[in-house]
């Protein structure tokens, strides 16, 4: 009756140890598989422990039989969930969750067995009351349930080293409250333990704290830790965190496929692996960052975890694939690229059609005054002069939007684009001085600089008759100006029309100044200053 009394007490005490851990998932109202599986393998140890109290008032062979029959089911079940549990806590591929639904399938034999027992004896082979013994089927499926632990404690173990991190507290209590009784449980079978006390049950008891421990310190089973976990390992981004010792804790599923990451433990690897794919030295305290793998683009951003004194305890970087965005800027660039080619063959459309046009115009007229009797000469070579300065200009005008359309390398700097109006031109005679050194401070005025001397120029072919013309570009620290200067006729009075108002608008947009200076007989000055100063670059 002492033995008994004992051995009641340690089963009660199991009993309650597992109903407490059952208790307290119910009570967190977690309705996901991971929780749903837990419940059924602490209910399949419930089952058990109250056969085993059942043992203790039996007396006929059927109430023997029937508390048994209630413990074997328990444990039937317990292998096979235990591992369904590790597979859903290791976050196992869905075809492995689904195959390891079939492990049920041995339960269900086991209980068959059991059931018929009577017909084989292979499961006990002696069965009476107060005695038992087992059968080589009963050793047989204690294998089986063994094999499905263990399988269980190493897909816990796979799952942190998959992901390259130490294995958590979580993870260590929840190993232990099935190692635990599973050490003791085979002691006991094994006769290493020769003691009528139900040891295993109670041991089952005592790792309901364990389990305990992990649900309410360590959030085994929150749904804000299971959630907040599937979210960051099904993201479309890489998550690596580093400890404060620099070694690797975690990285999420994406991470996994990256294969230039492949063998990254430590901090310093991460950064020699990424400097190389960069092409230039990464600090470590890097901030942000983008590198290119083969045809991929990646943005790199670390983040420095620091507890309450300031002290730093963990790096989490980020890693995110940018390749569709450089492929959108690529196609906005041809895009624009395109868009610019249509403009620059509107242009030409516009600017040939306008000059053949006045040419035809004059052609006509030219045409009419010879067929009068009292034609003027006079007239006659000036609209002859006219048509030759409207064919030049239009000429030049049609190699300058030709240059465009070949090559847009000229756009680079103020001083390519000059030039390339230059050359576009054949029948005068330019000449080009440069002073002071061009950087990048003055390339917002490119496409300005770029219209204002092709008009100028353009001009001058088409009213100066000059047959040189002098440009002059300075780049001083606080503006650019550019100088244009043709020795043609020059004019006694100055009218702004279209080119010389365009000119000016566009100067003045960039908060400069135009000055069109002549004297008859002295040729045409055109002096445009540009302030660096008050255009943010």
């Amino acid at each position: 009756m002492k033995i008994s009394i004992i051995s009641m007490i340690l089963l009660a005490s199991g009993l309650c140890g597992m109903i407490g851990s059952l208790a307290w998932v119910l009570s967190r109202g977690n309705r996901n598989r991971l929780t749903r599986l837990f419940i059924s393998c602490q209910t399949s140890i419930v089952l058990w422990i109250v056969s085993e109290m059942l043992i203790q008032f039996s007396e006929t062979k059927p109430q023997y039989w029937i508390s048994y029959l209630i413990g074997n089911v328990g444990i039937s079940c317990f292998g096979p969930l235990w591992l369904m549990v590790t597979a859903e806590y290791a976050g196992a591929s869905l075809k492995t969750r689904n195959s390891l639904n079939l492990t049920m399938l041995i339960s269900l034999a086991s209980v068959l067995v059991i059931f018929t027992n009577e017909k084989h004896h292979l499961y006990y082979s002696v069965f009476e009351a107060g005695k038992v013994e087992y059968g080589p089927l009963f050793y047989t499926f204690q294998i089986i349930y063994y094999v499905c632990i263990i399988a269980g404690f190493i897909m816990i173990g796979l799952k942190h080293k998959r992901r390259h991190e130490r294995i958590n507290k979580q993870s260590v209590l929840l190993i232990l409250s099935t190692a635990i009784p599973l050490a003791v449980n085979t002691l006991f079978i094994t006769g290493i333990i020769n003691t009528p006390l139900p040891l295993t049950p109670f041991i089952f008891g005592l790792s309901s704290l364990l389990l305990m421990l992990a649900l309410g310190r360590y959030g085994l089973l929150n749904i804000n830790t299971i959630a907040m976990r599937d979210t960051i390992d099904n993201i479309d981004s890489g998550v690596i965190i580093f400890d404060a010792d620099q070694n690797i804790s975690y990285q999420n599923k994406y991470t996994e496929g990256l294969t230039f990451l492949k063998d990254i433990r430590t901090v310093p690897q991460f950064i020699r692996t990424v400097s190389e794919a960069a092409g230039y030295e990464i600090p470590a305290g890097f901030s942000s960052s983008e590198i290119k793998c083969g045809n991929e683009y990646y943005s790199l951003k670390q983040n420095e975890i620091e507890n309450s004194s300031g002290n730093p305890v963990a790096r989490i970087i980020t890693i995110t694939n940018v390749t569709e965005y450089h492929e959108y800027m690529a196609a906005e660039k041809k895009l624009s690229l395109e868009q610019e080619r249509n403009r620059i063959a509107q242009e030409m459309h516009d600017s040939a059609g306008h000059t053949f046009t006045m040419i035809s115009a004059l052609a006509r007229m030219l045409q009419s005054d010879v067929r009068t009797e009292n034609q003027d000469n006079s007239e006659v070579l000036d609209k002859l002069s006219e048509i030759d300065g409207l064919s030049r200009s239009g000429v030049t005008q049609l190699r300058c939007t030709i240059n465009n359309l070949r090559d847009q390398a000229f756009m680079s700097s103020v001083t390519n684009a000059v030039q390339s109006v230059i050359t576009a031109v054949r029948s005068i005679e330019t000449e080009l001085c440069i002073q002071g050194e061009e950087d990048e401070r003055y390339q917002f005025c490119i496409s300005e600089m770029y219209d204002n001397c092709r008009e100028t120029i353009t001009n001058a072919m088409r009213y100066s008759n000059a047959d040189k013309i002098d440009i002059i570009l300075k780049f001083l620290p606080e503006r650019i100006e550019l100088h244009i200067l043709d020795n043609g006729c020059g004019c006694k009075a100055i009218e702004e029309h279209n080119g010389l108002r365009g000119i000016r608008s566009r100067t003045e947009k960039l908060g400069g100044t135009v000055r069109f200076m002549s004297v008859a007989g002295e040729g045409f000055h055109t002096s445009i200053q540009i302030p660096v100063r008050e255009v943010k670059i």
